[in-house]
């Protein structure tokens, strides 16, 4: 997120952009993504950053001179119940008003896309052909180096650790602090992932993010080797998988147990939950050799939607963050929006459903196809 928003205000003649980061670039949340990238969303907006965002990473390597491995093998989503069949009946309708080209399909026309696949229980599917997958570290360095040549400067191992207000009732930023000295500046862009509350809170600024712990794993080589899948999720039980190069398959899983909190340690123990969502969905996978594999944090929200945005009462302090699980795959649309919002112009869509200052009263999850 914070290399594209970067790479946006350079490319837009914005001078003097600095980027900190607290340790390595994409050693946070930004390198453990799966690497999807999708339209297939219940809500408009996310479908239209999704599409967005989707024409960008087709144009990256024009666009940047780096390659994403982007592979558009389709995003298919299995139902099990008439609830979830209703839902994305109605989701598929209105993606397809706005361009994209999902459908409905049946369970037998799922498994010849995916042959892995164990259909019993399954009663239909919502398919999306030109969603996919790409390497999240590829297009990191991919903005970080297009940003370096518009003159972008990076400060790594560089974590914040406090922001200066002034003006009568400190509303006006001054400079930003970091272990390594101060940085005077009026204008911040917060873009921290999981840590984007922290941040926020140094300046007065309520970003209600909260830290989830989320863990994939990797199998070893296949034989035969793997044909080319969609990426497939069970929505019932969430689990998900794709290739993942080198004749392996990347499989994951959403442990509803699992507590808030910045643990992002690989723990062996949630992988019976794995293999019984396997057994169940692509049994022919139930026995396959699981060799390595990473947790990372998803940044959620109380209703599982961005914050995209401007403070209203700090100047000069943006925020996109709380993406849900999402941040890789809307990162180019949001770069975007984050560089318009700087410069006072219109965004191409309405971003307003995505201020943080939604959260005065009770919130309700909004976004509902989230694993």
């Amino acid at each position: 997120m914070g290399t594209a928003i970067a790479w946006h205000l350079a490319r837009a003649g914005v001078t003097d952009v600095l980027v900190l980061e607290a340790k390595e670039l994409g050693s946070g949340s930004s390198g453990k993504p799966l690497g999807g990238v999708r339209t297939q969303f219940s809500s408009p907006a996310n479908v239209r950053l999704g599409a967005r965002s989707l024409a960008a990473y087709r144009d990256f390597a024009q666009a940047t001179g780096a390659r994403i491995g982007l592979e558009q093998v389709g995003y298919l989503f299995l139902l099990r119940t008439p609830e979830e069949v209703a839902g994305f009946e109605a989701s598929v309708r209105m993606q397809n008003e706005l361009g994209v080209p999902s459908r409905m399909i049946t369970p037998a026309e799922a498994r010849t896309l995916n042959p892995y696949l164990e259909t019993e229980g399954v009663i239909a599917a919502a398919w999306s052909p030109e969603d996919g997958y790409a390497h999240p570290g590829s297009v990191v360095h991919g903005y970080a180096t297009a940003a370096g040549r518009l003159g972008v400067r990076f400060r790594t191992e560089t974590p914040v650790t406090g922001i200066d207000l002034a003006g009568p009732n400190r509303t006006e930023i001054t400079a930003v602090r970091t272990a390594r000295g101060a940085i005077a500046t009026s204008t911040v862009v917060c873009a921290a992932g999981a840590w984007s509350k922290r941040i926020g809170t140094m300046a007065g600024v309520q970003l209600p993010v909260e830290p989830l712990r989320r863990q994939i794993a990797f199998t070893s080589p296949l034989i035969p080797s793997p044909p080319r899948i969609p990426f497939t999720i069970d929505f019932d039980s969430t689990f998900y998988f794709h290739g993942a190069g080198d004749d392996g398959l990347l499989l994951g899983i959403a442990d509803p147990d699992q507590p808030v909190g910045f643990d992002t340690h690989y723990d062996e123990t949630w992988l019976p939950l794995l293999r019984t969502a396997i057994a169940r969905c692509a049994p022919a996978l139930a026995d396959a050799r699981l060799e390595r594999g990473w947790a990372g944090l998803y940044e959620m929200t109380p209703d599982c939607n961005a914050l995209i945005g401007q403070s209203p009462t700090v100047s000069r302090f943006l925020y996109a963050a709380g993406f849900s699980g999402h941040g890789f795959l809307q990162a180019p649309a949001t770069g975007e929006i984050i560089r318009d919002l700087y410069l006072g112009v219109p965004p191409f869509c309405d971003v307003s459903g995505f201020d943080a200052l939604r959260f005065a009263g009770v919130a309700e999850r909004t976004e509902l196809n989230i694993v």
